[in-house]
């Protein structure tokens, strides 16, 4: 993963350097999370949506600031788009590495070859959004992902999420899976000692001692999200001290830093994605909150005709599909405490960002 996708833990809402900062799937009551910060002027569903501009078919526009192909964060976003689409018989457009500079242009090259919906892979692209509001994209939705330096507009969905509430559930998951172990020790792996590292390192402990309050949960920075060498270094820094977890929130490197850690038979969590079904390297804990899963979510309502246009949707834990935290292996026990942590936050019980302030020092 690429450095975009831990910004989201620092900008309230995942991007993360580590692929890394979206319950009850996106149904008839999916809409109900949405917030109308357009003041109740927003264009709201558009008609004949999915297929807005009525010729027959639907196509989607996917304009990405990076590389589509990094395996990664930008990748994610493309990919999850594919698949839905491919499902549902949909057409899909990508140009990935947009410049900025480039953005307005590209949107209306995708309005011009009659997209039912320009999606854009990350805020970079913000510049993009006047188009939104000019004839040739009249008949086109917009799906815009925000790490708060978005403007709501009547014409646009933006998409975003709480980044606390994923990794202080992530730090708690890893509590449960310590205590069951007798376990005090765990370890955060970042890469650049930056703000976004440094406030997932602080949900993370504080997640842990929610569960644990005499945990000892240390931090260690690589110096780099990709550093395959670096990364591993950081990781043996911590098994010296002798963690019984270690939490890899990197990008390239955490494969490496990861294997590492099997090696010691330690518990490890993934920075954003799936990875319960992977052997190597192995992941006892999978913290969900890539831009695909919240993007495939969207195309699900936009599916059903219930996308709307004018509307921020932040994604909430405990309520929605992403962000979620899964074990990797079969513990209903387990899982169950997390599942009730979760809601917990959905339900105002637990405030996550309290939490943090309270516990992650």
């Amino acid at each position: 993963m690429k450095n975009r996708k831990t910004v989201r833990i620092a900008g309230a809402a995942v991007a993360c350097a580590t692929m890394l900062a979206l319950a009850g799937c996106a149904d008839t009551d999916a809409t109900a999370n949405q917030n109308n910060s357009a003041g109740g002027s927003g264009s709201g569903v558009l008609p004949g949506e999915p297929d807005v501009n009525g010729d027959g078919k639907v196509v989607i526009g996917v304009l990405s600031p990076g590389d589509i192909n990094d395996n990664g964060y930008y990748e994610s976003f493309v990919t999850s788009a594919e698949a839905f689409a491919k499902e549902k018989g949909w057409q899909l457009i990508k140009r990935g590495s947009v410049p900025e500079s480039e953005a307005l242009s590209a949107a209306r090259a995708l309005c011009q070859q009659k997209v039912d919906m320009v999606a854009l892979g990350a805020s970079e692209l913000k510049d993009a959004i006047p188009a939104s509001e000019e004839a040739v994209c009249a008949k086109t939705a917009w799906y815009v992902p925000s790490s708060g330096n978005v403007q709501q507009t009547p014409r646009i969905f933006v998409s975003t999420d709480a980044a606390d509430q994923s990794v202080l559930t992530a730090g708690y998951a890893a509590g449960v899976l310590m205590k069951a172990k007798g376990l005090k020790k765990a370890a955060f792996v970042g890469g650049m000692e930056v703000d976004f590292n440094i406030n997932a390192s602080k949900a993370f402990k504080a997640g842990i001692r929610l569960m644990i309050p005499d945990a000892t949960v240390t931090t260690t920075y690589a110096g780099d999200q990709d550093d395959a060498a670096k990364a591993k270094e950081a990781v043996q820094a911590q098994i010296d001290q002798g963690v019984g977890v270690v939490y890899p929130y990197l990008g390239g490197s955490t494969d490496a830093a990861t294997r590492l850690a099997n090696s010691k038979n330690l518990i490890t969590l993934t920075p954003g994605t799936d990875r319960c079904a992977s052997t190597d390297p192995k992941f006892d804990i999978s913290v969900l909150y890539s831009p695909g899963d919240y993007f495939t979510e969207a195309l699900k309502l936009f599916e059903g005709g219930k996308l709307e246009m004018g509307i921020e949707k932040v994604w909430t834990i405990g309520k929605d599909p992403y962000p979620t935290v899964k074990l990797c292996k079969d513990d209903p026990g387990a899982q169950q405490k997390i599942d009730t942590f979760m809601k917990d936050i959905a339900s105002g019980k637990i405030d996550a960002s309290a939490e943090v302030e309270r516990l992650g020092k």
